[in-house]
């Protein structure tokens, strides 16, 4: 059983590798199930859009059970200045599949125009009324792929492991109403343009993002938040995520969605003690993935008077 359990893990690692070879790493760039949490690990704009500074932790994949496949880390904070028109944020973020880690270290600058749109909308609701946002990144992603931990001999493709430095910059737009928002963002226009090792070939995703949200008086105390996040990258088939939530008062929160050609997702929050939200999301992989099914948890802490408005 030992055995067969090695070379399925071995098969799953060559597999995973020859993927990520012909289109740079498979999942060079995570896809975070937590983007409706924490929109400012995939989009510079979001800084200080927030009530207060706030700092999210979330990590994907790390309960799996089948070695190799993808686990994401991402430790973020971000907050604002200037009479919250512009907003600084920094983060790390870490990603590994089969035998291949990233690790991103990024800084961000936000710049925002406010809008005075009188919408009808909850007291407790997070959001400012109206934003456009410009946001920039800078920062350094270490790729490290142990190519020749896979033992295939004669091919000149695993016969050196890779370890590049790269530096990034990234841009991002937002336009935040009470009742929707809208965003598109890319983490690395420079693609791979400045890599410390040339055999790097690297392809920058894009996003963009579009959310609603409903909100009766007849319930005012729920809200409806349906979204979608768009995913482009060359090499890889076009991703959707298709999402629907529903918050209780910012007290707790449940969800569910599906991306194509993947999984389903589950997600179910609480907050507590007025400045933590904590998040669990469970992903269901469908077409009999051999990666398996993926646990995660955001956890987001807001200072000052944090997730708590009534």
């Amino acid at each position: 059983m030992k055995l067969n359990q090695k070379i399925g893990t071995l098969a799953l690692g060559v597999l995973l590798s020859l993927t990520s070879y012909s289109s740079l790493f498979g999942q060079q760039t995570p896809t975070f199930t937590e983007y409706n949490y924490n929109p400012f690990i995939l989009n510079s704009a979001y800084a200080g859009l927030t009530q207060n500074t706030e700092i999210s932790l979330s990590n994907s994949g790390f309960f799996n059970q089948i070695e190799g496949s993808p686990k994401s880390f991402s430790l973020s904070g971000h907050g604002f200045l200037n009479r919250n028109k512009v907003g600084l944020g920094a983060g790390l973020i870490r990603d590994q599949i089969g035998v291949t880690t990233s690790t991103n270290f990024f800084a961000s600058y936000s710049y925002k125009i406010f809008f005075d749109f009188k919408s009808n909308r909850p007291y407790w609701q997070l959001y400012d009324a109206g934003v456009l946002s410009f946001g920039v990144t800078a920062g350094l992603q270490q790729y490290q792929d142990n190519l020749t931990q896979l033992g295939i001999v004669g091919d000149p493709n695993f016969a050196q492991d890779i370890n590049a430095t790269v530096p990034t910059i990234g841009l991002g737009f937002l336009f935040n109403h009470a009742s929707f928002y809208v965003g598109f963002s890319t983490p690395n226009i420079l693609g791979d343009a400045l890599a410390s090792d040339d055999s790097l070939k690297l392809n920058s995703p894009y996003y963009g993002y579009f959310g609603y949200r409903f909100f009766n008086n007849r319930f005012q105390d729920l809200m409806i938040k349906p979204n979608v996040l768009i995913k482009h990258e060359n090499g890889a088939a076009l991703q959707a995520d298709l999402n629907v939530a529903v918050s209780f008062r910012n007290k707790f929160e449940l969800g569910t969605g599906y991306r194509t050609n993947n999984s389903f997702n589950f997600l179910a929050g609480i907050y507590l003690f007025d400045n933590v939200r904590a998040i669990y999301n469970y992903n269901l992989a469908t077409n009999d993935s051999s990666l398996g099914n993926t646990h995660g948890i955001i956890l987001s802490y807001q200072f000052g008077d944090g997730y708590a408005l009534d």
